[in-house]
């Protein structure tokens, strides 16, 4: 069967006509964050909901009008309370799909009228957009699965994410919200995957900067043969020297990367972090029409603009590169590059709106 799987993502990487590998995933999602002014404009990945639960439903004010509305959630929440009984929980994610498929999907019209009065206080808008995009949450969810929570715990995790998607999100900045929420959501669901693990919890970017800082390690262990010192990392991850000491201090505090996270289970925070570096086909396919349409955009912007954006970005050798260094290699001053890398990406910004895909759909 793996050998199957593996065959058919080489086949759907010769149709694509690129070897899309996780730095160009990377890349692009880097580009288009600051092209949609969000933390991150992560991949969007299809949908699916989730077991209901009283932090959802009080913070979504699911209140029901009528005594059999009320009654048919008391019995969904008696059965999510089961959830400690296997066949229970199952049963009550069976129960929870069925419910949802009454919620209707939303078009990007919708999206951006919601988005407006949400903007405006208007809280029966933030509840159909919630309600909307549940099934988001648990197809983002599933591959989390087996990594110390339940399916249950993931989603609800999960939708606190969406929930505060929700409440930051701007439809004028040009990112469609699946997208954006993308990124709240996983951001949510790997923090309870971390601190589940008797974790000193930590602020939500130091977290990020600390599985970057661990992927780094590792893919530079392999290539060197030794474990990286303190200026190989900081080359490839752009931390600087210092910070690199800081979280380095907070992992030996901490917890031991390599130790299971409890005394049941032989896994180990490492293993805790989504594997982004094994494409799924479909993602090949989307990743392939997603750089496509990046480059198109660069052709758009003048020579010097093209050549600082590839380089900034990792267009170039897959390794982004520093305000300094493209500024001594071209002759100009770092504080240069930076004007000229701001005023691009606002020229980007106006192209990819110009485009003939709506709001960044087809990226």
């Amino acid at each position: 069967m793996k050998g199957h799987v593996a065959t058919h993502k080489q086949e759907i990487n010769m149709k694509c006509g690129n070897n899309i590998n996780s730095e160009t995933k990377k890349t692009n999602a880097l580009l288009l964050a600051k092209m949609c002014d969000t933390k991150s404009a992560s991949q969007f990945i299809p949908s699916w909901p989730l077991p209901y639960n009283n932090k959802l439903k009080r913070d979504l004010s699911l209140h029901y009008s009528d005594k059999a509305n009320k009654e048919k959630l008391e019995r969904t929440d008696a059965l999510y309370r089961e959830g400690k009984d296997i066949n229970g929980e199952k049963d009550s994610i069976k129960v929870y799909f069925k419910e949802i498929k009454d919620y209707p999907l939303i078009s990007s019209e919708e999206e951006i009228k919601l988005a407006r009065r949400i903007a405006k206080g208007d809280k029966k808008a933030r509840r159909k957009m919630v309600e909307a995009n549940l099934r988001l949450v648990i197809n983002i969810a599933k591959h989390y699965m087996h990594r110390g929570l339940p399916l249950h715990d993931l989603i609800e995790e999960g939708n606190i994410g969406l929930i505060q998607a929700v409440e930051h999100f701007k439809a004028s900045k040009g990112c469609k919200f699946s997208t954006y929420a993308t990124f709240w959501i996983k951001q949510a669901i790997e923090r309870a995957i971390i601190n589940q693990a008797n974790v000193v919890r930590v602020p939500i970017h130091v977290t990020a900067d600390i599985s970057r800082l661990m992927r780094v390690s590792r893919e530079l262990t392999t290539v060197l043969k030794k474990q990286p010192d303190i200026l190989e990392l900081s080359e490839k991850t752009g931390f600087s020297g210092r910070y690199i000491k800081k979280l380095t201090t907070i992992i030996n505090k901490n917890y031991s990367l390599d130790s299971a996270i409890h005394k049941d289970s032989d896994q180990s925070l490492l293993d805790l972090i989504e594997d982004n570096t094994v494409p799924q086909p479909v993602e090949l396919i989307n990743q392939s029409m997603r750089t496509e349409k990046i480059n198109s955009w660069l052709r758009m912007l003048d020579d010097r603009e093209n050549t600082i954006i590839r380089r900034r970005f990792g267009f170039v050798d897959d390794e982004p590169q520093t305000l300094q260094h493209i500024g001594k290699s071209i002759g100009v001053s770092r504080e240069r590059i930076r004007q000229i890398e701001r005023n691009a990406l606002i020229k980007l910004k106006d192209i990819a709106a110009q485009s003939d895909i709506e709001s960044l759909e087809a990226i």
